[in-house]
Order: structure tokens, then sequence, then C-alpha cells
């Protein structure tokens, strides 16, 4: 049988390993190795409709490209493996006018060709606990890296998580860089939130998290962070699914967030967050609410996502310092008429109640609509095709917005 060069490059590292590291030569570690190609290709534009607008459009296309390594583990009570992720994004569509989507690095020239980054994990386990060292992608409600374009963001630091006690899972662990989306360097870490002043980029990103299934249609959690000099972050959540029969579920997802500052920031906020969703069939209709207290917004790391119920797509987290916001949601999964693979969403956001100028009340609101299709069969089996279409307009001097993104991804298993 060929093997195409990606999987011969994997299997030279991993023979390299073993003959410098004898130990790793171990059966679970080869016959539990993972690695996959994902290819990602992305357009991207967004037309700016309000009078003297600093730039008319952003409006790039770029092909990305997304190897991932997984070992297994050596034999014995600890053991040893390693991950490592390479990164490339290549232009295919920029011009200095058009630049600054998030899909390419930004210059005084334009964006370059070609970007790139490479990053290894060291890990190890007893039990079922696992520490990792090195490039990390946590999913935790203290940090989201975004993956809504063409590579990931990643983070150097250590991350351990224990799932030892039943039910319980536990994260704990510290993060000292980060490389943003479209970049491929690393820099120190920062903070990032409507009205936010005095903060400054560190080294050391501290945190803690425990999430606990009492049954299995309720769970909570409650996860705290430290960004040195900048802020401490509490956050609780509840998520809970109430059967209601054949095909149908009502789901209720509740956070609430308190952020206060170090050092010389004026961090402060309080944000809640509730939102509901009742599934029949391949119908689902949600809403939701959310409100800001404290004098700054919603604080998160630079680049990440922030954990709330009302973080979108354009705006995209109505998290405005006093803020409050509602949502109404429709998606609907066509395999329920027999066209499995086909999915819809649409959801409409209206925010209120925050300062725009002096005396004058803010308001924004946003409406996006996602149609996905996952190829089932054939030549083009798994191949991802999604169009993502947004509107954004508010009061004020910022951006009124009318977005499209076409994705395009498939992935292709290697080991």
């Amino acid at each position: 049988m060929n093997k195409s060069p990606i999987t011969l490059g994997l299997t030279s590292a991993t023979l390299g390993l073993t003959l410098a590291f004898p130990t790793f030569a171990e059966a679970d570690f080869f016959e539990d190795s993972k690695a996959d190609l994902e290819f990602r290709n992305f357009y991207f534009n967004s037309d700016y409709r309000q009078d003297n607008a600093s730039q008319s459009k952003r409006d790039e296309w770029a092909q990305g490209l997304i190897l991932n390594y997984q070992s297994g583990y050596t034999e014995g009570l600890v053991g040893f493996g390693l991950d490592a992720i390479g990164l490339q994004g290549l232009k295919l569509d920029s011009s200095p006018d058009r630049q600054n989507t998030g899909l390419l690095p930004v210059g005084d020239d334009g964006a370059p060709d070609s970007y790139s980054r490479m990053g290894a994990t060291a890990k190890a386990r007893i039990s079922k606990s696992v520490l990792k060292f090195g490039t990390l992608i946590p999913k935790l409600p203290t940090v989201l890296p975004n993956d809504g374009r063409l590579l990931p963001q990643t983070f150097r630091g250590t991350q351990l998580t224990s799932q030892d006690i039943a039910g319980l899972t536990f994260d704990a662990g510290r993060l000292t860089s980060n490389t943003l989306r479209n970049d491929s360097g690393h820099a120190d870490i920062e903070v990032d939130g409507k009205g936010i002043k005095g903060a400054v980029p560190s080294d050391k990103f501290d945190f803690a998290s425990a999430s606990y299934s009492w049954t299995k249609t309720l769970v909570t959690g409650y996860h705290y962070a430290n960004l040195e000099n900048n802020y401490k972050q509490h956050i609780f959540n509840l998520v809970h699914t109430l059967p209601l029969g054949d095909a149908q579920s009502f789901k209720s997802d509740l956070r609430y967030a308190d952020s206060s500052k170090e050092g010389n920031s004026n961090i402060d906020n309080q944000a809640f967050g509730a939102k509901f969703t009742y599934s029949l069939q391949g119908h689902s209709f949600g809403a939701a609410y959310q409100r800001m207290k404290g004098t700054t917004g919603f604080p998160h790391l630079d680049g990440t996502d922030s954990y709330l119920v009302n973080y979108v797509m354009i705006s995209p987290d109505f998290a405005n310092p006093e803020e409050k916001s509602w949502q109404a949601r429709y998606d609907y999964d066509f395999a329920a008429l027999g066209i499995p693979g086909l999915t819809f969403m649409t959801r409409y956001l209206k925010g209120d109640n925050f300062v725009r100028t002096r005396n004058v009340e803010g308001t924004e609101w946003e409406r996006n609509t996602d149609i996905g299709y996952v190829f089932q069969s054939g030549a083009l089996k798994d191949l991802e095709v999604k169009w993502r279409n947004g509107t954004y307009r508010s009061n004020g001097s910022g951006s009124d917005i009318d977005q499209n993104r076409f994705i395009v991804s498939y992935t292709l298993p290697l080991l």
C-alpha cells in the first residue's frame, strides 16, 4: 500500500523518537496513535455600510492546512506520549485595502503569501489523569481559543486534566504565551473587553476548573482564572436537559461570571446569562437573555471567544457595560426529513441599556443565518460545505456590517 509523504513523515518522526528514547517503543504508543490532515478553504467578506467608513470592505480568500498527530502512551504506571500540530495558511486572494479579515496576517504591504507554525506537546498519564506541557488548545469557560477562521488559536503552557473521580472533570494549569489565529509568533497574553483600561501583557494566566455530572442530564461547574496584574474571574454554570418524551427535550443553560481588577486595571464586571432550548424531532427553538453589570464589559483573553450565551458572529458578545440583550434562535436538522448532513440555523439578537455617548442610550442588533451540508457518501464523503451570513447594525459611530463567510473543509485520516 502506498503511503502519502505526510504519513511517511509521521512514521519517520515516530521512528526517530523510538531510536532516541527506547522506552517509547511500546505497542500502545504506536497502536493508539492517530493523525489527520484538515483542508480548510475559507472566503470572508465584510461590507461596511456606515457613512465615512475607514475601510469600505474586508475581503480575503485563503487555504488552510491543519495537521494533527496524537500518540498513544507507553506502558507502565506512568505512560508517556507526544502530540504535535502543524498549521499553514496560504493566501489565495487579498489586497492592502481589503485585509484584516482574521484569515491572514496584516501587513503594511498587504498579507503575506503564506504563514505557518508548529507545536509539540509532551504528555504523561497516570490512571485517568493527564498532564500536558507545550502547545495547548484548552476548551474551558475561562479560556476558549478561537477556531472561527482559517487556523485555530493556540497557547503555550501546562495543563492537568483529571477524571479519576466518577462524574468529576478537573482541570488546572498555567498558560504563558498566546498565538492568535492569524499569526505565526508567540506573545504575552493580553485581556480584551469593552471599556477596559490599565491592562498590561502577562506571561502568567492561571486557571482551575471543576465540572460534575450529577446525573446524565445535570452538570454543574465552577471555573477560576487569574491573568496576573489584570483580573481575577469566577464562573459558575449549570446545564440541565429535561427529556419530554419521544424525540423531545428542554435544555436549560445558566451562567454567572464575576470578574474583578488586579494591578492597575479597572476591570469590574458581573455577567448573567440564561439560554433555553426546546427540541422536537429535527426542530430546535431557543431563547436567551444576558445582562452585564459593572463599569467594564466582560473580560476575556485576547483573541478568544467569550463564555456568554449571546456570543455570536459579528458584534460578537453584546457585552458593553450595563448592557441587556436577548436572543431568539431556530435550528433544523434535515435528517428528520431523510436528508442527513443538511443543517440550518437562524437567530436574531438585540441589545440596549448601555451608554453610547453622553445622554444617548446605545442600541445594537444582529441577525445570523447558517446553512451547512456534510456529504454522506461517494467520492465527496465527509466533505463539509457551510455558508454563514450576518448583518449587524447599531446607533453609534461603529460598524454597520453585512458579512458573508463560505467555508469548505475536509479531514483526511492519516493514521
